[in-house]
């Protein structure tokens, strides 16, 4: 126990930080920045976000470098009360937040005053939306990355989602007097958040099914699983049929590639994927596209189209030009 001195002294420092009161976590809030690259051989993957360009594009409206810790929501959002003035950008799906019981814009950087309550509903879009503040969540680095892997219990506070009662100290960041708000244009929306086909180029193993399980990969639709997670989203569709019944050999597999188990039912391998397996991939989720996977929710439809490994590469490049402070606008 704190001699009563140094108590006092430790208390008046806390209360004097930047902070977030979590007073109602939501479904499953969590912390998140880019995620821990490089972990691969320890069996840890990436984490990280699962809209990737909603998390970059809301650090990037409210000052941040593109890596700072955010909140990810997902399904139900929370109630986050500030205790000081704070810039923030909410991002991703429609959770129909209200701040002060008013209506605040996504896309754009606004300021909450101190005593204020960031309020958010279930989401009217997506599966998640991001809250971004200035300055980031302060939020000790393990394995170089502060992002929660809910399946390991690593990252974000105390490798968990939010709970309530929880207090997120906000890192010290210049004053807000020189705050302009600022917004992600509907053109720029619009190019990014296209709605179609997730595009997808052939997997390593995609000589191991039919021509028929090909065709119907890319003209039939499935359904996202309520067994979905942050893991994997199971799909329910057409079988695809294999010409290759015998096992293979465990091997890596990357984010966005697409397995298919004995029963023909595709995964798609996401953010806190195993990082062996041993299931064929039939194909892989293009680079451009995988935030378009972060915001399937259960009961989705989604459609592939299979397009060529220099698409996919000039597909992203476009993309990367778009997410950047220049694609900002003042409100």
């Amino acid at each position: 126990m704190l001699p009563f001195v140094q108590y006092v002294a430790v208390n008046s420092l806390l209360r004097t930080m930047p902070v977030i009161s979590v007073k109602s976590p939501g479904f499953l809030t969590t912390i998140q920045d880019l995620g821990r690259s490089g972990c691969a051989h320890l069996g840890v993957s990436a984490s990280g976000p699962a809209d990737s360009v909603a998390l970059r594009l809301g650090n990037l409206l409210v000052g941040n470098d593109e890596n700072t810790p955010a909140l990810e929501l997902t399904l139900v959002g929370g109630a986050f009360e500030f205790e000081s003035n704070t810039v923030v950008a909410i991002t991703g799906s429609d959770f129909e937040p209200t701040c002060g019981g008013q209506t605040v814009p996504l896309w754009t950087s606004f300021l909450v005053r101190a005593g204020d309550r960031l309020e958010f509903g279930a989401t009217k879009s997506g599966a998640r939306c991001y809250m971004c503040v200035r300055g980031g969540i302060e939020c000790p680095r393990v394995l170089g990355s502060a992002s929660t892997h809910v399946l390991t219990g690593i990252g974000g506070l105390n490798g968990r989602a939010l709970q309530r009662g929880d207090l997120l100290k906000i890192e010290a960041v210049r004053s807000e007097s020189d705050f302009v708000p600022r917004l992600v244009s509907a053109e720029i929306l619009k190019r990014i958040m296209r709605s179609g086909p997730l595009r997808i180029t052939r997997g390593p193993q995609a000589s191991y099914f039919t021509d028929e399980a090909h065709s119907t990969l890319s003209s039939s639709p499935y359904v996202v699983s309520e067994e979905s997670n942050r893991m994997g989203l199971r799909l329910t569709g057409p079988l695809l049929k294999r010409t290759r019944k015998k096992e293979m050999i465990t091997e890596g597999v990357s984010l966005g590639a697409i397995q298919v188990p004995q029963n023909g039912q595709p995964i798609i391998l996401f953010v806190e994927h195993q990082t062996t397996g041993g299931y064929p991939k039939i194909a892989n989720v293009i680079s451009a596209d995988l935030h378009r996977v972060g915001q399937l929710r259960p009961r989705d439809e989604v459609r592939f189209e299979t397009v060529a490994i220099d698409t996919a590469r000039s597909l992203l490049r476009e993309q990367e030009a778009l997410i950047h402070p220049h694609s900002l606008q003042p409100v």
